[in-house]
């Protein structure tokens, strides 16, 4: 892969790492309702998470989900599904997490687990693969991808869940807080528009 070529990979990266979509506004709710240092789990797991998807495409998934479109839709329908109950979870929550509370973030794994039914993750992923991939050298290509991805993506999600954590103590009010929430879960919601229209 060229610089030029590495250069452009990793503004796509950034701008598609740190621009609002589904694992974003959950980092921003989880930071504000638990910290940092909670949501770290879930921040490398949008990382690796969607290090996995974009590696999956490139050596041949997205081929199989255009050979069964069923497929293709049963996905869709089942990230759209938890995407609402992860808006419910967020928009009904009321109080700020502590250590001892029963409230908890996404873990590593449901972190990224997320990721491959996540409708932006998706998008990028095939994007990537189908812009920056070489027929040349395919192994490689795919891998310098995975890995730029990663090394963009991992400070980006993070700098969300940091911005959540600022909002901690203005959040200390509950109102405050139950309101951010609300809107947290609509603006999680909200990102299903891609994917109904």
């Amino acid at each position: 892969m060229s610089s030029e070529a590495l250069l452009a990979l990793c503004v796509y990266a950034f701008v598609t790492s740190v621009s609002p979509g589904p694992s974003n506004f959950m980092l921003l709710a989880s930071g504000a309702n638990f910290g940092f240092a909670r949501t770290i789990p879930q921040v490398l797991g949008i990382t690796v998470g969607f290090g996995s998807l974009l590696l999956a495409v490139g050596f041949g998934l997205g081929a199989v989900l255009v050979a069964f479109p069923a497929l293709h839709i049963g996905l869709k329908i089942a990230g759209g599904a938890y995407l609402l109950y992860l808006a419910w979870r967020i928009g009904m929550s009321r109080s700020l997490g502590k250590g001892s509370d029963a409230s908890r973030p996404l873990t590593f794994l449901q972190s990224a687990a997320f990721q491959w039914i996540n409708p932006k993750a998706w998008v990028v992923a095939v994007t990537a693969m189908a812009v920056y991939t070489s027929p040349d050298a395919p192994l490689l290509s795919v891998t310098a991808i995975a890995v730029s991805f990663a090394l963009v993506n991992l400070p980006s999600v993070a700098a969300w869940a940091g911005f959540g954590m600022v909002l901690r103590e203005f959040l200390s009010d509950p109102v405050r807080l139950k309101w951010f929430n609300v809107a947290m879960g609509v603006l999680l919601a909200a990102t299903l528009w891609p994917l109904i229209a």
